[in-house]
């Protein structure tokens, strides 16, 4: 008879428990990620002329937020930083254009397309990055999260 009871009471926990798992993943399915539409060029040469020698890069936020947007080497060390603390709005797209070379960006220039579409371009003088893997990662202020792209691109050289 008691061991029936636990058995009745374990089961009953683990329906209850089953059911709320059930509900968590409903509502994380339903929660929109915080950085959305990552793009990205897939190869660049910075030392070649024409589109291909910057990395576009583009993305919006589900929530307004503060923003730093920095580009990653393969091995996960920090290569360049695009922009900083750089607020975004909600649902609005952050384009921005990087040329390859190293370090903390000294402003940027904005470019303006008839159709309203804006980018960023990063005015990073550090030296060449290197041929290689790189990656994009966001970092929101307000979330104190950081953001990877799910992509990666390539760096080529001349």
């Amino acid at each position: 008879m008691r061991g029936e009871r636990l058995a009745r009471i374990i089961f009953a926990l683990l329906v209850v428990g089953c059911f709320a798992a059930l509900l968590i993943t409903q509502r994380l399915k339903h929660t929109p990620t915080l950085v959305q539409e990552p793009k990205l060029t897939r190869v660049i040469a910075p030392a070649s002329s024409g589109e291909s020698r910057e990395e576009h890069i583009a993305f919006k936020l589900a929530k307004a937020d503060r923003v730093t947007v920095v580009v990653e080497s393969s091995s996960g060390e920090m290569v360049a930083t695009l922009v900083r603390n750089l607020p975004v709005g909600r649902y609005k797209i952050l384009s921005l254009r990087w040329n390859g070379h190293g370090g903390t960006a000294h402003g940027y220039s904005v470019l303006r397309k008839a159709d309203g579409y804006t980018t960023l371009v990063a005015h990073n003088r550090g030296a060449l990055a290197p041929p290689g893997e790189y990656s994009v990662r966001v970092e929101l202020r307000k979330e104190d999260r950081s953001v990877p792209f799910p992509h990666t691109f390539k760096l080529v050289g001349p």
